[in-house]
Parts: structure tokens; C-alpha cells; sequence
């Protein structure tokens, strides 16, 4: 019984702190009762014992424990890098499948595998990756962060990243629903408009979600872009996109995570209180608020609401307890990395 009414203790929102500790007054906003997670950004990294510090004093705060995400995707999205293995950009595995699609698989195999355990043995969760957007060559937001330009190849080398994720005891989450990659506009600076119809999305963008929905894929993330021929809302804000495309047709039951509430992409649904309220009233299970602590107190005092318990308890990562160093000794990670090196070798 105490169990379970603690955890309607924990809430839709997810948000971030200023620096590598943990003030006062952020332990205090943090439990917060609408509070459910923390997202981490290179500013809250020094080492990987000050970050396993950091998780620890987070984790520490409530019960049950917040969950903790990280944007740790490899290339020009890697939050922690010194005494962390680096990641290649995903479009690396892409060209690899073009010369060698058994290798490229087993590379992204391996180097999720890394990634996860690295992650885990520092006290975080889960990262918000694989990037299932497609590469029309049009996005610089997205750009190398894609897999590739064909589905097929997107859809194949992300099984293979979600299962090395799952192997190491890391949940996934795809992003951005139902596809970032088309249009030039960045969400973060502006409101991006993708004028293609349904059948020409789904033909191409969906098909890395239909196929990896029943091969593991924990989450999905909407993106802040408006396909105005499907509806007139961000996809992040718009019930067709998540309650009757995502949950109904396509039969995904696991988390949906908003995309930072504060980029301007999301600013079409007023101020901070009513893109939560949007979000939430659309079909995501968390909200994330990043960048904008002023906001943080009112979003707070505006929403309402818990987790699903069964969704968020899949997202917990299964955590290596002793650290960086107690992983060199693992021989599962240790194959995992020589995999990660000798890829990396080649693209030297």
C-alpha cells in the first residue's frame, strides 16, 4: 500500500538543473510532487565520479526515485566525453551499412551496448536515443545525428542499437515523431511546418516506428513541427499524432516524452503552463522543461497529474553498482568496446 501511494507521488514533469551539484533550492523544487525526472546536459559533468555523486544525491530525494535521462546520442549530441568512450555519429553506422549491413548491425550492437553500461554505471536512467528521423538531406538540426536516408536501413540499424541498449539494462527512446528530417527549420529557433501529406509520411517516416514498436522500442518522443495536412498542432500537441496514429493505429503503449517545452517550436501553445497543459491533454506521459528555471515553479503550479507506474518503471535503467572501472572487468563490455574501437578505427 505505501508503495504504491508513493509513487503517485511522482509526477509528468522532467527538468534540469544549473551545474555538477545539487543546490538547496533545487533538491527542494525537485520534490515536487509533479516532479518525475531530471534531465542532465554537459554543464551538470566534470567526471565520472562527480557525475555517480550527482545521480546518487538526485536518487536520494524521493521515493521512489526520479528517473534520470540524459542527451547522449554520440557525434555532436555526446553530454559526457571526458572518461566516457566517444560515440560516433549514427550517420557512420549508415555509410558502414552501405558497405557491410551484418557488420554495421553488429557495430551498433556493440556501441549501444557501451554507451548503456557507461551511462548506467554513472547512476543515469536511459539517454533519449535512437534518432529515427530520416535523411532528406534538408536538416542541419538533425543532419549526421540520422542513421541514413532509407527507412529500411534506419529501421534495421536502430534493432540493433535498442537491442545492445536492452542487453546492457537501458530502455530506448525514438525520436522525433513522426519525423524531424524533412523539413530546414530548426524547432529549437523556430516553428517548423512540413507540408507533406499522411501517405507520404507514412511511407517513409513511420516505417522505422511500425517496424521497432514490436522490437523493443520503450518511448518515443514527438517532434515540435506542424504537418498541417494532418492536423494543425505540433505533433507533440496534437492528439491525432499521439492518441489515434501512435497509441491506436501503430500500437505503441509505451512512454511519450514532449520535446523540451521551451524551444520555439512549442511556443505556438502559448506560455509554459499551457504547452504542459497541451502536451499532457494530447497524450504525453512527461513533460520536459530544460533551459528556463524561472518557468519551472509555475509549470509546476499549473499542472496536474501522475506517471503511468508501469510505463515510467520500464524506463529505469538496471544500473552497474560499482562504476567506470568495475566495467573494464566485465566481459561482455569489454567485447562491446573492441567492437566500438575497431569501428571507430575505420573511420580514422
Amino acid at each position: 500500500m505505501s508503495e504504491d501511494r508513493g509513487y503517485d507521488d511522482l509526477g509528468p514533469v522532467m527538468l534540469d538543473i544549473a551545474g555538477p551539484q545539487l543546490s538547496p533550492a533545487e533538491g527542494e523544487l525537485l520534490r515536487h510532487p509533479l516532479v518525475g525526472g531530471v534531465i542532465l546536459f554537459s554543464r551538470n559533468y566534470r567526471s565520472p565520479q562527480q557525475l555517480s555523486e550527482l545521480t546518487a544525491a538526485i536518487r536520494a530525494l524521493r521515493r521512489p526515485e526520479l528517473l534520470i535521462a540524459v542527451d547522449h546520442e554520440g557525434g555532436r549530441v555526446q553530454r559526457f566525453q571526458q572518461g566516457f568512450s566517444r560515440i560516433p555519429a549514427m550517420r557512420r553506422l549508415g555509410e558502414a551499412w552501405d558497405r557491410d549491413r551484418a557488420l554495421a548491425c553488429a557495430a551498433a550492437r556493440d556501441i549501444a551496448y557501451v554507451l548503456a553500461s557507461e551511462l548506467l554505471a554513472c547512476g543515469v536512467d536511459f539517454s533519449f536515443t535512437p534518432v529515427l528521423d530520416v535523411d532528406f538531406g534538408a536538416s542541419g538540426v538533425i543532419g549526421d545525428r540520422a542513421f541514413h536516408s532509407d527507412p529500411v536501413a534506419i529501421a534495421e540499424l536502430s534493432a540493433a542499437l535498442i537491442a545492445g541498449l536492452r542487453e546492457a539494462g537501458m530502455a530506448s527512446v525514438g525520436k522525433h515523431f513522426p519525423g524531424h528530417g524533412y523539413v530546414r527549420a530548426d524547432s529549437h529557433l523556430a516553428v517548423p511546418v512540413d507540408a507533406r501529406g499522411y501517405a507520404e509520411i507514412e511511407a517513409a517516416d513511420l516505417l522505422p516506428y511500425r517496424a521497432l514498436i514490436n522490437r523493443g522500442l520503450s518511448a518515443v518522443m514527438p517532434a515540435h513541427v506542424i504537418y498541417p495536412k494532418v492536423d494543425a498542432h505540433p505533433a507533440g500537441f496534437s492528439s491525432r499524432w499521439l492518441r489515434e496514429i501512435l497509441r491506436e493505429q501503430l500500437k505503441f503503449d509505451g512512454m511519450i516524452f514532449s520535446d523540451d517545452l521551451s524551444m520555439e517550436g512549442a511556443s505556438v501553445a502559448g506560455g509554459a503552463v499551457e504547452r504542459g497543459r497541451a502536451a499532457l491533454a494530447a497524450g504525453c506521459d512527461m513533460v520536459l522543461l530544460c533551459n528556463a528555471p524561472e518557468a519551472a515553479p509555475g509549470l509546476l503550479a499549473g499542472l496536474v497529474g501522475t506517471l503511468d507506474r508501469r510505463r515510467a518503471e520500464a524506463m529505469r535503467g538496471e544500473r552497474f553498482a560499482h562504476g567506470l572501472e568495475a566495467l573494464q572487468r566485465n566481459p561482455r563490455f569489454v567485447l562491446a568496446k573492441a567492437g566500438l574501437d575497431r569501428f571507430a578505427a575505420t573511420l580514422a
